[in-house]
């Protein structure tokens, strides 16, 4: 049984290290694949595994999901911040995006500048203008943007929200990551910003901090990890969400706003510990 796409979203981040054959479609509405890089002239870095990107959209579109291409990520803000100022660079962006879109048969296009400033606010929100200007009005445009407060997130302006049709927020990372209040205090951050609760996909990790382990690492070395949020592995005391806090954040996500995204997708267990499968059991009632 697959969700209706018209309704609650659940948008799995996936990187190039996926395997294809063991995408659960049945459990996700969207899938974004990460990366595509840019380049300060508006092109675009070689893709890596495109064939991998294929068959995502082949398995994908035979159950209703829709594919969408992440373009960024963390570290490449300073090649947003060279295209986008210059109107012939940032032409060149849209119309790379545009042929990238429609070569790959993709769904949409996920902006991942995740951080412009203030003064880079109208560089933003002009890439977001021609990129929705060009696209086919059949073709979606999101972004992914930072949990609340600092600076960078006023470089994401209102006009900006109207351009898109939904938005990613990373509710995960920094010296609170994955907690409830993180991302409670996201949720309540855009929402003061203006942006409509429908249009609210909120973030949770499928990985640890420090260091970045995978969910999947954690409960291979000891299955009680998936019932809790903190666990020590070779002398890193990690901090993460296991089951019971995935399913209390799909709870109010389903309660008060349009969606709930993850990064990522392969670093999460193949097993009865899935967090993707206990999203699933909010989403479907079948955990009350």
């Amino acid at each position: 049984m697959s969700i209706p796409t018209s309704s609650f979203r659940v948008i799995a981040y996936a990187t190039e290290a996926i395997i294809v054959d063991l995408i659960p479609f049945e459990r996700i509405t969207h899938i974004n694949y990460a990366f595509l890089i840019p380049n300060e002239d508006g092109s675009f870095a070689d893709l890596h595994n495109p064939w991998k990107l294929k068959q995502i959209v082949e398995g994908a579109h035979a159950q209703g999901v829709k594919v969408f291409i992440s373009v960024g990520g963390w570290g490449w803000d300073q090649q947003f911040e060279q295209m986008a100022a210059q109107k012939e660079s940032r032409s060149a962006f849209v119309r790379n995006l545009v042929n990238f879109v429609d070569e790959y048969n993709l769904d949409g296009a996920d902006v991942d500048w995740e951080y412009p400033n203030p003064d880079q606010s109208e560089e933003f929100l002009s890439l977001m203008s021609e990129l929705r200007e060009a696209l086919p009005a059949d073709i979606m445009l999101t972004a992914a943007v930072i949990a609340y407060g600092d600076e960078h997130g006023l470089g994401i302006t209102p006009e900006a929200f109207q351009l898109m049709d939904f938005v990613n927020i990373m509710t995960y990372d920094g010296p609170d990551h994955g907690t409830m209040a993180q991302f409670e205090k996201g949720l309540a951050y855009w929402a003061d910003r203006g942006l409509p609760p429908e249009k609210m996909v909120l973030g949770v990790p499928f990985y640890a901090r420090p260091d970045g382990t995978p969910y999947s690492r954690l409960v291979a070395a000891d299955p009680a990890a998936a019932q809790v949020d903190t666990f020590e592995l070779y002398g890193v005391q990690l901090h993460y969400n296991g089951i019971p806090t995935i399913q209390a954040k799909t709870r109010l996500a389903l309660e008060q706003v349009g969606g709930i995204m993850f990064w990522a997708l392969d670093h999460d267990s193949q097993d009865e510990h899935s967090l993707l499968l206990a999203m699933d059991q909010v989403v479907f009632g079948e955990i009350k």
